[in-house]
């Protein structure tokens, strides 16, 4: 009954409270426009600031992997400090702007503190409590880890509609206001996460020459191609989702659900939870993880052949079968978007060991930085050089870009599809 117990107080609900907080992150769309709007920059030179909060949690994790490997308490601890500290120091510069209106300090100032040092809070906040997870649910380990990666998708679910709400309630510069309350509460929930972090006792770390040496040599047990494989595939998932995620508000006003845009992305934020739990547990049931991100990669290519077959974006208002097929797309895109996240680890553990597995999916965790640069960016490319914008059920929106976006991702998908079938080496777990 004890080890039931302290797998939830040691394991899940410290996972759950830093995964819960750090993955608000993707509530920027939120108040971008707010930011932008009362500092006096375009909301193009703002989103830079999520961007490179992307790109350093990445980074910061690939560069981290082996202090996470080392010691979960130290960097949970620097976790909760540089997330808070980014959130706060958002919030100043957010105020700096909006006395000293057009600064370029204070847009430097929010790249900083959103971008390098609240990014570092998530790339840590988000390694550290993986592989101690993995390590109290043994024998379901895609169940466990699943359960922490969606409490940073629901986090966005959960948070979005507080944060609607407080930037109404508080009046004149609530943008700024808000940043420093959610910082406070935010290093609250962290700073209780690290204290309940703890690795099972009697784990004991296996002992390596050094940390170069460990990672290398661990990497070296399968061919390099394989894991090249792991990294491109986790890639394109991403840089997909975030392509098609990006436009995901257009493309429901595209089909006349205007109204509905809040209901559809709370929706399809519970779907990138759902997924990040559900095709991770599912995969404990499998004899190669690997094959989930061939479902992934399949379902994903199969929505959006359909919305490209029926060009439902532009034809879908008030044809309740498109709109359908474009929901699902929405909905089968963010569950495979999440569920690439939760089956890294794990998927890596299989092949790898538990070693050095922090150390690892800490590298392989670059592809999101990389990712985060590139996704948003190459479909607001592709809508704004292809096709034109006009009126559709309402709004100015360009459903030839969007659908041109469908067929950019479909064939990452079919690439991605091509290295988990041809390159990511099949492995029984039993090995």
């Amino acid at each position: 009954m004890k080890n039931i117990q302290n797998k939830w107080l040691r394991g899940a609900i410290p996972a759950l409270l830093l995964h819960c907080s750090i993955g608000t992150v993707y509530c920027w769309s939120i108040f971008s426009q707010e930011i932008a709007d009362y500092i006096g920059f375009s909301k193009g030179a703002v989103e830079w600031a999520f961007s490179f909060a992307i790109f350093f949690l990445g980074m910061s994790a690939a560069f981290l992997g082996s202090l996470v490997e080392k010691n979960i308490h130290k960097s949970s601890l620097i976790a909760a400090i540089t997330f808070a500290l980014g959130m706060a120091g958002t919030g100043f510069f957010i105020w700096y702007g909006g006395t000293h209106q057009h600064s370029v300090l204070s847009l430097i100032g929010i790249y900083i503190s959103y971008g390098f040092i609240m990014g570092i809070g998530l790339g840590t906040g988000y390694l550290s409590p993986v592989k101690t997870l993995m390590l109290w649910f043994q024998d379901k380990k895609g169940l466990a880890t699943g359960l922490a990666v969606a409490g940073f998708g629901a986090a966005k679910a959960i948070a979005s509609p507080i944060m609607s709400r407080m930037l109404k309630g508080l009046g004149d510069g609530g943008v700024y206001k808000m940043f420093y309350i959610l910082a406070l509460v935010y290093f609250v929930m962290m700073m209780l996460g690290h204290f309940m972090l703890a690795k099972p006792e009697g784990w004991i770390e296996p002992q390596k020459k050094s940390k170069e040496e460990g990672i290398i040599a661990t990497l070296k047990t399968e061919p390099i191609a394989s894991y090249i494989g792991i990294w491109l595939m986790f890639y394109i998932n991403i840089t997909c989702g975030l392509a098609i995620i990006s436009q995901e508000k257009m493309i429901v006003k595209c089909v006349g659900l205007g109204a509905f845009a809040g209901i559809i992305s709370t929706i399809s934020a519970l779907f990138n939870a759902g997924g990040r739990l559900g095709f991770s547990a599912w995969a404990d049931k499998m004899k190669d993880r690997n094959t989930v991100y061939k479902l992934i990669f399949a379902l994903s290519i199969i929505s959006t052949l359909i919305v490209l077959f029926t060009k439902g974006i532009a034809n879908g208002a008030g044809n309740a079968a498109l709109i359908i097929f474009v929901l699902a797309l929405i909905f089968i895109v963010n569950a495979g978007y999440g569920g690439g996240f939760s089956n890294v680890p794990t998927l890596l553990s299989d092949h790898y060991g538990m070693g050095n597995i922090s150390a690892i999916h800490g590298i392989t965790l670059s592809a999101w930085a990389f990712a985060g640069l590139t996704g948003n960016q190459m479909a607001s490319y592709i809508v704004n050089h292809t096709g034109s914008f006009i009126e559709v059920a309402g709004v100015k929106a360009n459903p030839t870009g969007y659908q041109n976006v469908l067929i950019v991702t479909t064939i990452l998908y079919a690439v991605a599809m091509c290295l988990s079938l041809f390159l990511v080496r099949p492995m029984k777990k039993a090995k």
